[in-house]
């Protein structure tokens, strides 16, 4: 039986508007996520659009940290020394995903590549957090998710 993928998504800005195609591209970069992973498990998750100033209010209030920044992700599990999909867990509720679409857009125009690229390393991205990867605590680790975002990038036909 194939698991079942529960993607709440909320919008809070303005700037940007949020159609099917976004939000299919967001499930597209969360599904091939879950599949490079190996996570069979009935996953829910949630996402919010934001700006800089909404992202900066949640990175302030959450990290101590007041300024903006491309995405947050804020995981409910933590899956150090689990191995995944959790078998006696009938729905994985992974956490929330925020994204400032303001800072993906200048990401995107910054690197030379486009919007919905940007939105979905961006997705990717926090999804491997999500997951239980890191990048700040060793160079090795920042290597190995790199990796993984390539990989997954590329098995959308997004690679760089």
């Amino acid at each position: 039986m194939k698991a079942k993928r529960m993607i709440y998504f909320t919008n809070s800005q303005e700037s940007f508007e949020i159609t099917y195609k976004l939000k299919m591209l967001v499930r597209h970069a969360v599904l091939a996520s879950l599949e490079y992973e190996g996570f069979g498990a009935d996953t829910e998750l949630s996402v919010t659009f934001t700006d800089n100033e909404g992202i900066r209010a949640i990175n302030a209030e959450y990290r101590g940290i007041d300024a903006p920044t491309d995405v947050l992700s804020f995981p409910l599990t933590d899956y150090e020394g689990v191995d995944f999909p959790v078998a006696d867990e009938p729905c994985s509720s992974l956490g929330d995903i925020v994204i400032s679409l303001e800072r993906a857009n200048e990401q995107a125009e910054q690197f030379g590549h486009s919007f919905e690229r940007e939105v979905a390393f961006l997705t990717v991205h926090s999804m491997l957090h999500l997951l239980g990867y890191d990048h700040v605590n060793s160079e090795e680790e920042d290597a190995e998710m790199r990796r993984r975002q390539r990989e997954i990038l590329e098995s959308m036909g997004l690679g760089v």
